[in-house]
């Protein structure tokens, strides 16, 4: 025992030597303007890991200023993470503010954000807020993953109003960003032909330390167009130690030969490091080893068995903790209490579904959403299946998930995604449902394979599905994502619509009404932005976007001329107020179709697409105008025939 404390007293001294030691490189510029330049990061050739940490020390008119040269960010202050990693590197920048494109600020900001895409940098989610800036507007930020947050801001008398708060009713609103964002647009969206704070909207990040509207003059910011912001860091494929270790010789002949490190002394390795001794020293320190890798050899054994015993009963009630928080009791109580005639065994556990992605493996990756992300899975008995693996479930909402979840395992729909089990002792629900193979009506259509013909039996198998899950026979669930992408096409090109959120029983939480927006770009019902209520006339309009989508072969965010995006349902309703309605119609559709049945089918479209949501058909009477009018135009080849009841 006392060798192994005479090792870890000398583990611990070359610990303490190591951080202690200098965390720049060679002979490189330490500091620039007051702010430490650590290594990674480093200025000049040879002082940096590679080009995203690039420092520049730039003459300013108030002296020098570090620059972080490849996305030209002024550089505030660089913190290291920890020697264990258990905290994140951090570095406080300037970033500019992002202006409305059609307003003219007279700031110093920019119209295009910074993009980090490609580097090991983040914008820090804990640690920004972002921020928008004007009377009756929305501003949206989307990332590549199409996940949408943003903020509704407002003015009750006029643009000059006193910012007290960022609570979205006076000119300001706010909201957090989304996780792991390094490349992103923003959208500014007008309410009311107002313009915003004399005629200037503008968003930015900003360090939510900093950011405290009270005491902020927001004309000064404004005319700055800049605000300081938090990006996370690391270094790709290592670990925190090794930041602390760059300044130790890693050579013997480089030790040897160096006067500086060995005058009159010996090299030796101590972990994995050269360092100079004396010659009794290195003796002793040898003896050391030996006699501490005997003594210790048993003890690290026990401590080994004991490490897997207490592991193994912390997975264990790790496990039941995620279980309950997940409502795995109720889901139980529920599918016992079902009076249909389903499988009440539904609960995978979590290592089967570990086996079946290969833990998870980003190679299977079929998909990835603002809900969680979709894996191919094979099961012990050979069937192929896709598991959702979704983000964690908040506090509060666990009832309706379930609730929703209880009623998705016993509908048993020719043209659903069958929802077949579900896993509940991780701390992201894993919903595992069978596997469609032919891939998504987006990716078919938009690879001229759908016909007219399919197009028609498409819609009406959605109209099936969606009607189905609307019907009052049992709690409504409402879809809430309707979209190509999440309407998929087996091997003979039926119908399955997947990716369900929630049920009819979920209550919106009115304090967060105003001020948060989530959604899809294109299928949004406006009626939905304005109120933030979902119901089924919500499902209704982006089941009409999918009509729009199939008659017109475009996506829900259309290019005109010049590259201008404009929302595919109002160009489609603008052509068809002018008649023009042919003018936007697929060439394939004109080819393969009758003007006869197109004309009824575009009508059908713009009925779904009513601004007002009372003025749009239910589901179940799209459903039979489809039956009596769309299928009349199908060969008998073509008819499937509805499911019996």
């Amino acid at each position: 025992m006392f060798q192994i404390l005479l090792l870890l007293g000398s583990l611990l001294l070359h610990k303490q030597a190591s951080l202690a030691a200098p965390l720049g490189k060679g002979n490189c510029t330490l500091t620039c303007g007051g702010v430490a330049i650590p290594f990674p990061f480093g200025i000049g050739t040879g002082c940096f890991q590679d080009e995203w940490y690039e420092i520049v020390c730039q003459e300013s008119s108030n002296g020098t200023v570090p620059i972080l040269k490849k996305p030209n960010l002024r550089v505030l202050n660089i913190s290291l993470p920890d020697s264990y990693g258990k905290t994140i590197g951090m570095v406080n920048v300037v970033l500019p503010i992002i202006y409305s494109p059609n307003m003219s600020c007279g700031g110093k900001g920019s119209f295009t954000p910074v993009s980090l895409k490609g580097s090991q940098f983040v914008f820090s989610q804990s640690r920004n807020v972002f921020a928008a800036v004007g009377c009756n507007i929305s501003a949206l930020i989307r990332d590549t993953k199409s996940v949408i947050k943003g903020c509704q801001s407002s003015c009750e008398a006029d643009n000059n109003v006193v910012r007290k708060t960022c609570s979205g009713s006076n000119g300001c609103c706010q909201t957090t960003i989304p996780s792991n964002l390094q490349d992103f647009t923003v959208t500014f969206q007008a309410e009311e032909k107002t313009a915003g704070d004399n005629g200037c909207n503008y968003a930015f990040f900003g360090d939510r330390s900093q950011f405290i509207p009270s005491t902020m003059d927001f004309n000064e910011l404004r005319a700055s167009g800049q605000y300081a912001a938090v990006l996370e860091w690391k270094i790709a494929n290592s670990s925190g130690p090794e930041l602390y270790e760059q300044n130790f010789i890693s050579d013997v002949d480089e030790c040897r030969d160096s006067t500086n490190w060995c005058p009159d002394r010996k090299c030796v390795n101590r972990l994995g490091h050269y360092d100079c001794v004396e010659e009794s020293e290195k003796i002793k320190f040898i003896l050391v080893g030996i006699g501490a890798g005997l003594g210790a050899l048993t003890l690290l054994q026990l401590l080994w068995l004991s490490h897997k015993l207490m592991k193994f009963r912390k997975e264990i009630k790790l496990k039941e903790r995620y279980f309950k928080q997940n409502g795995g009791l109720l889901l139980q109580q529920q599918l016992c209490l079902s009076k249909s005639n389903v499988d009440r065994d539904k609960l995978f556990s979590s290592r089967d579904l570990e086996k079946a992605t290969d833990n998870f493996n980003k190679n299977r990756i079929l998909g990835q959403g603002g809900q969680g992300t979709v894996y191919k899975g094979m099961l012990a008995d050979g069937g192929i299946v896709a598991i959702k693996k979704l983000e964690a479930i908040y506090m509060g909402k666990v009832e309706q998930f379930i609730n929703a979840n209880a009623i998705l395992l016993q509908i048993n729909h020719r043209n659903i995604v069958k929802l077949l089990r579900c896993c509940l002792e991780t701390e992201s629900p894993l919903l595992v449902y069978e596997f469609i193979s032919n891939g998504t009506l987006f990716q078919n259509l938009h690879d001229n394979i759908v016909t007219w013909d399919m197009r028609l039996r498409i819609a009406t198998e959605v109209a099936r599905a969606l009607s189905c899950l609307h019907s009052p026979a049992s709690i409504p669930t409402y879809h809430w994502g309707i979209k190509s992408t999440n309407i998929l096409l087996d091997d003979k090109y039926c119908t399955k619509v997947a990716a369900f959120a929630t049920s009819k029983s979920v209550l919106v939480d009115k304090t967060d009404a105003t001020t948060r927006v989530q959604g899809t770009f294109g299928y949004l019902d406006p009626e939905y932005l304005q109120s933030d209520q979902f119901t089924d006339k919500s499902d209704m309009y982006s089941f009409g976007l999918i009509l729009v989508e199939l008659l017109t072969g475009q996506e829900p965010m259309a290019f005109l001329g010049d590259d201008k995006e404009i929302n595919l349902a109002s160009y489609f309703l603008l052509l068809m107020s002018e008649n023009r309605l042919f003018d936007t119609v697929d060439t394939r559709v004109l080819k393969q179709g009758e003007k006869e049945g197109i004309v009824p089918f575009a009508n059908l479209a713009r009925r779904c697409l009513k601004s007002h949501g009372k003025m749009r058909h239910t589901m179940k009477e799209v459903e039979i105008e489809l039956d009596l009018e769309c299928w009349k135009t199908l060969p008998p080849s073509m008819v499937v025939p509805k499911r019996s009841k």
